[in-house]
């Protein structure tokens, strides 16, 4: 399998779950290859043969990503060092969940959530241990007991009890098998970010920040917008105040500025925020699709982000109605 395929059969399985994928990120670097939303779920996708490959820096923009709006981080991939990744089992990389495209198919078109974890020394799984105390009192088994059966210490089943520490698959399976009950607990692989809110009386104290280093951030920081930057999406920040949040891109006006300007329209589109591309120059147009082109001298003479905020629903309203 190619990581060709592997995209398209994410996409497939990510539609038939009803949610809506945003155009493919193919220009590097990238941090994300898709943004999905499925009514309250909103996704970032990394799409990697080898989840090996995640490094460091790109796992921290894709959970910055997401915290900031709203959304969940999430790598797909086929192996891992030399083996394929096995199905309904979720692998970690820098604290992202990582599983296969099956496991991914499960989890979002069968509603079937994984039950194993895959952590240093095998297979892991999380145990519900108020089921296990109850379980393992109900038929009079004390923790000696049960510890014995297992080949275990007391002091393990009490950490399993105390929801303390993971079991292995063989474990769990002769637990359930003693006690006639079900003990492994779902993994939630949509480790959900609250979207960072900002009331009104924090934007004053965003100018006790310290400012974006790059020229036209500052501006949009002086206007009154928290800026997170990024170095490997296709926008260049998310500017954030009380009532709006945009992906932010700068550039001169150029074929590969539309390009990112029409990626960012689908981003956009799927995230729920705006679009808007600060153009160092002149521009030939003031839209690309749902992306608002503003040039660095308009923005320079604006005194607020109302006044931003103005241009760009003025600009939205008259590229809609030239539809």
């Amino acid at each position: 399998m190619t990581k060709e395929i592997l995209i398209h059969q994410i996409i497939d399985v990510l539609k038939q779950a009803g949610f809506t994928v945003s155009k493919r990120c193919n220009i590097r670097p990238r941090s994300f290859d898709l943004a999905a939303r499925n009514s309250g779920t909103l996704l970032f996708c990394k799409v990697l043969y080898n989840i090996d490959g995640l490094n460091e820096e790109t796992a921290r923009e894709m959970k910055s990503l997401a915290r900031y709006l709203g959304g969940s981080a999430l790598l797909v991939g086929a192996k891992t060092r030399d083996q394929l990744l096995e199905d309904s089992v979720v692998y970690m990389r820098y604290d992202i969940p990582a599983v296969n495209i099956q496991t991914l198919y499960d989890y979002f078109v069968e509603e079937m959530p994984p039950l194993v974890s895959a952590a240093p020394g095998g297979l892991y799984v999380s145990i519900n241990g108020d089921v296990l105390k109850d379980a393992r009192m109900e038929i009079s088994m004390s923790i000696g007991s049960l510890a014995s059966e297992l080949g275990v210490s007391r002091r393990t089943i009490s950490k399993y009890e105390d929801g303390g520490m993971d079991a292995s698959i063989d474990i769990v399976l002769h637990m359930e098998e003693l006690l006639d009950i079900a003990l492994a607990k779902s993994i939630d692989i949509l480790q959900r970010f609250e979207k960072k809110a900002i009331q009104a009386e924090h934007v004053e104290k965003l100018k006790e920040e310290a400012a974006p280093d790059d020229g036209v951030l500052n501006m949009m920081y002086s206007l009154g917008y928290q800026i997170m930057s990024t170095s490997q999406a296709p926008f260049k920040a998310i500017s954030k105040n009380t009532s709006d949040t945009l992906l932010t891109g700068i550039s001169t006006y150029s074929s590969a500025m539309i390009k990112r300007a029409d990626l960012m329209s689908s981003i956009s589109s799927v995230t729920r925020t705006k679009s808007v591309f600060i153009i160092d120059g002149k521009t030939k147009s003031e839209n690309v699709l749902n992306t608002v082109l503003i040039e660095k001298r308009e923005l320079d003479r604006l005194s607020g982000n109302e006044e931003l905020s103005e241009l760009i629903e003025e600009r939205i309203k008259k590229h809609n109605s030239e539809i």
